[in-house]
């Protein structure tokens, strides 16, 4: 084990993205904290930070929205300095990177290196000279494809960090299911009577499913399964999902934005089965054991549900919406398309039907 590593006892971990990529790096963190005995400080979005306080392996937790990622909110430059002055104090030992592979770890290793942080990890494509202290040159997508857990786990192994489990972490309360429960009744729900949860809502454009055909299947897993459907989604959310669950009919109720995320997370494990487009839902499903059905937009189809049983169908986005970014681009040519099960209606039922039986 590398001497240098094995000496440290505060490290930052930085995940800048959002819910699901933060989730897909537990089994890395776990790795650290099992191998070093390490305090961990994660730095992550606004976005992700919600889910961040129920990963057990995350001692402390720093927020900032990056320039340099997505997201909806205006970084001014003093924010920037703020945290470099933040992140100086906390005499970090060391600072692991993570990133998707399209994704360039250098503004953030400018970032601990401004913040006199010793130690330096990341994936690269180019070479970093000093900004990193130990650099693991990336292959991915043009020499290699792993999935994000695996891609995180390799970074840490690095260290000499190893764990003895790769399941996804995340913690969920008891204590949440009597307010879930006045919740649910408020708007509808009996849950005392089976239910499914449908997350057909997402932000991101590329990745929506179409609306009638969400319509169709919410109607047809009511009938089949005389079950309840829940609907879900965030905050901002609601009027899109009373739309959809007005179309669907009798069954359908409209949970979006009701639920904090601690509470989402714990309806999602006493759930027998999540139909969700790619968001981080079918990483919280992944991560409570909770089988799910993933209508995937054919974006990075490297981040699927991690060791849980699922069901993964694909669509595609039209040219206008896929990414300007060259690596996506190669990546997304590379898809055998022709191969993937498509998320056509009959497939996304007959996944259901499958899911539903007992193991």
């Amino acid at each position: 084990m590398n001497i240098l590593w094995n000496d440290c006892r505060k490290i930052l971990c930085v995940r800048l993205d959002n819910m699901g990529d933060l989730l897909m790096s537990t089994p890395a963190f776990r790795a650290l904290k099992e191998s070093f005995q390490c305090h961990l400080t994660l730095l992550t979005s606004a976005a992700a930070a919600p889910v961040a306080a129920d990963i057990p392996e995350i001692d402390e937790v720093i927020i900032f929205n990056a320039p340099w990622v997505k997201h909806d909110h205006v970084v001014m430059p003093e924010t920037y300095q703020q945290l470099v002055e933040t992140l100086r104090k906390e005499h970090f030992d060391a600072a692991i990177i993570f990133t998707v592979y399209s994704q360039n770890p250098l503004p953030t290793a400018m970032l601990a290196f401004e913040a006199g942080i010793p130690l330096r990890l990341a994936y690269c494509r180019e070479n970093p000279y000093q900004l990193l202290t130990h650099w693991i040159p990336d292959e991915e997508p043009l020499h290699a494809t792993h999935h994000q857990v695996e891609r995180d786990i390799n970074l840490v192994a690095y260290t000499g960090a190893k764990a003895g489990s790769t399941k996804l972490s995340l913690r969920t309360h008891e204590t949440h299911w009597p307010g879930i429960i006045k919740k649910m009744r408020l708007y509808g729900a009996d849950h005392q009577r089976p239910w499914i949860v449908m997350h057909p809502m997402v932000q991101d454009v590329k990745r929506q499913y179409n609306f009638h055909k969400w319509v169709e299947i919410g109607q047809q897993v009511i009938a089949h399964h005389r079950c309840q459907l829940l609907i879900t989604g965030n905050t901002g959310e609601e009027a899109a999902a009373e739309t959809l669950k007005e179309a669907i009919g009798p069954g359908a109720i409209n949970l979006a934005g009701a639920l904090s995320v601690a509470e989402f997370a714990l309806l999602i494990r006493k759930s027998p089965l999540v139909i969700s487009v790619n968001t981080g839902t079918i990483h919280i499903a992944a991560a409570t054991a909770t089988p799910v059905v993933v209508l995937y937009a054919l974006t990075n189809i490297r981040h699927t549900p991690w060791r849980v049983r699922s069901e993964v169908l694909y669509f595609d986005i039209p040219p206008a919406l896929q990414s300007k970014n060259v690596l996506l681009q190669y990546s997304y040519h590379q898809i055998p398309k022709n191969q993937l099960k498509k998320a056509t209606v009959e497939n996304v039922l007959k996944a259901v039907d499958k899911l539903m039986q007992p193991v």
